[in-house]
């Protein structure tokens, strides 16, 4: 990527390798039928240069394709691969050999990468070290064959990208290496890594595919940087990373004329960064901005999603940019990758879908009373349909309906829910579905007809024992967790970010105009808990252990009231168990 990240240390030039007048043979063997890669691929960047382990981290975070990151030379002027230009990190099955084979008896596999922001600075990017078309191509069948990859990624930055010559270069080596696969009946992709500008690439990034189309190169997959932008303006990430794509989009379809739509999204891939980028806090992707990426990718069907780097995959450095480390923002362990990969799989773009959710989730009246929600419809791939809305699981003494009874995916409804006079008390689960053809999704609406006065029971699974958030409504990432707990087997988790306080609530309502205490064990920073609505009363703490909180409060003319738990900005999880209104 954009930043000097190798870690070998200076070496005396060693004798450049001769040119050979063929290909040669890796110390993986003969080329033979390696597994092809997944049509869309998650696969995270990982610092090769790093004392980690590639399949341990591969394990621990849920990644099962990782992009390796660097090969380069030792010193201008040669033609000797190693990882990380180091001679003690030779192309050899002795080094990440073993962790490979591990990665793929999970499942995944690796996609070597040539080049890196230092290589490219400093001269040792192969193509632009190497005089020797051959010796080139050489060096990429080592790396092939040594390793049994499929895939190899050239990461062209800074000065690579304006010496011609290697660019030349390094085209006319990949022919001769797509050649010799085709004739062995290998498969083979190349995929070209580069930096972007926020509509497409800038003409030097344009100029590497020009080249790569005059010498006959196959180019599989496109790969925009869509951080380091160094441009002095503010950015949203999610929606820079979407220009930027459709700007390529645009090129690809003028350099490649032949190919459908879906062809040309199917040669994108886009490599976000984390957190604070290089740049600083005007370039922050967040947490929200992973889902949109990730639905946007989806829909369009591009090639590679990926991020720089696996090891930044967490939030241990608030505050801090461009860290080889973590990301600079509060975030769990592992979010951008727990986040985009279910994107790996095969096939084309997906189908027309549509996501529903409840808001709120769960309401509790008397008998004689009544409540609303909104549903709500979002669009999550393809384009917006037609989505019928229907609400079942109402018992005798309960009505329930949605208007209007079908949207376009996108739109919302109303579900009014009323308990006659004679309804018995008790929880009874609503299930509303929405149904456009095929795709059709589902979520509970938790009703509770409280007895006469209200009373203890009128907030629903505060301990959390039933194992599910219902009916408490939160936030992105909140959730049901066995530890830490107060009592029983689960508590409540909020997920506080950079950008949400985390925020879970539950509606209730109420007797009117009648004195109520909320109480509830809370634990973490800014814990914050309260009644909002036909009331208002909060009270928060910050402890490392598990702390009562308690607010009274009296409710209104409509006794309708929210609980709610939340943290505070940046500042980690809250927990809660044991909450009640009595």
């Amino acid at each position: 990527m954009r930043r000097p990240r190798h870690l070998h240390a200076l070496f005396a030039a060693l004798t450049t390798a001769v040119a050979s007048a063929g290909l040669v043979v890796g110390a993986g063997g003969a080329a033979h039928a390696a597994t092809p890669l997944p049509a869309h691929v998650f696969a995270p960047y990982f610092e090769a240069y790093s004392s980690d382990s590639p399949a341990d981290l591969a394990e621990r975070s849920g990644a099962k394709y990782l992009t390796m990151a660097f090969v380069q030379t030792e010193a201008k002027g040669s033609c000797t691969p190693y990882w990380n230009g180091s001679t003690g990190q030779p192309i050899a099955a002795s080094v990440f050999g073993a962790d490979f084979t591990t990665i793929r008896s999970r499942g995944g596999d690796v996609i070597p990468s040539f080049g890196g922001y230092a290589a490219d600075n400093g001269g040792t990017e192969i193509a632009d070290s190497c005089t020797s078309v051959d010796s080139i191509a050489a060096a990429y069948e080592k790396v092939l064959t040594t390793y049994d990859v499929t895939r190899l990624d050239m990461d062209i930055e800074d000065k690579s990208l304006t010496d011609k010559a290697a660019i030349d270069r390094r085209n006319q080596a990949i022919r001769k290496v797509q050649d010799w696969a085709a004739a062995n009946g290998r498969p083979l992709q190349i995929s070209y890594t580069l930096p972007t500008t926020t509509s497409g690439l800038a003409s030097s990034g344009l100029a590497v595919l020009k080249s790569a189309k005059t010498a006959g190169a196959q180019v599989d997959v496109v790969n925009l940087m869509t951080f380091d932008y160094y441009d002095n303006a503010a950015h949203n990430m999610a929606a820079d990373t979407q220009t930027a794509a459709t700007g390529l989009y645009n090129q690809l379809a003028a350099l490649y004329p032949a190919k459908t739509p879906t062809q040309l999204w199917g040669m994108i891939g886009v490599t976000e960064m984390p957190g604070i980028d290089d740049f600083g806090a005007a370039e922050t992707f967040t947490t929200a901005d992973a889902a949109t990426v990730y639905n946007w990718a989806t829909a369009k069907g591009i090639n590679t999603l990926s991020f720089w780097a696996l090891q930044r995959d967490n939030g241990g450095c608030p505050g801090t940019g461009g860290s080889d480390t973590c990301s600079g923002i509060a975030q769990d362990p592992w979010y951008f990758t727990h986040s985009f990969a279910p994107f790996t799989g095969g096939g084309g773009p997906v189908a027309d879908d549509f996501s529903l959710s409840l808001a709120p989730g769960s309401a509790s009246v008397a008998p004689g009373g009544s409540t609303t929600a909104t549903v709500a419809t979002t669009v999550t791939s393809g384009s917006a349909k037609p989505v019928a809305l229907t609400v079942s699981g109402a018992p005798a003494g309960i009505t329930a309906a949605v208007s209007p009874g079908s949207v376009t995916a996108g739109g919302s409804a109303q579900l009014t829910v009323a308990a006659s006079a004679t309804a018995v008390p008790g929880t009874y689960p609503l299930t509303v579905t929405g149904a456009a053809g095929p795709p059709s999704h589902s979520a509970t609406f938790t009703l509770t007809v409280s007895g006469p006065g209200g009373g203890s029971g009128a907030l629903v699974n505060g301990g959390l024992e039933s194992g599910s958030l219902a009916p408490w409504s939160c936030e992105s990432g909140g959730a049901v967790v066995s530890t830490p707990v107060h009592g029983g087997s689960y508590a409540l988790k909020t997920a506080p970010t950079s950008g949400q306080t985390g925020e879970c609530t539950q509606t209730l309502t109420l007797t009117p105009n009648t004195k109520y205490t909320l109480s509830g064990w809370v634990q973490g920073s800014y814990a914050y808990l309260g009644v909002r609505g036909g009331a208002s009363g909060s009270t928060w703490t910050s402890s490392t252990g598990w702390t009562k909180l308690t607010v009274p409060f009296t409710t209104g003319a409509s006794g309708t009231v929210t609980v709610y738990l939340h943290g505070w900005y940046g500042q980690g999880p809250v927990y809660g168990d044991d909450l009640a209104v009595g």
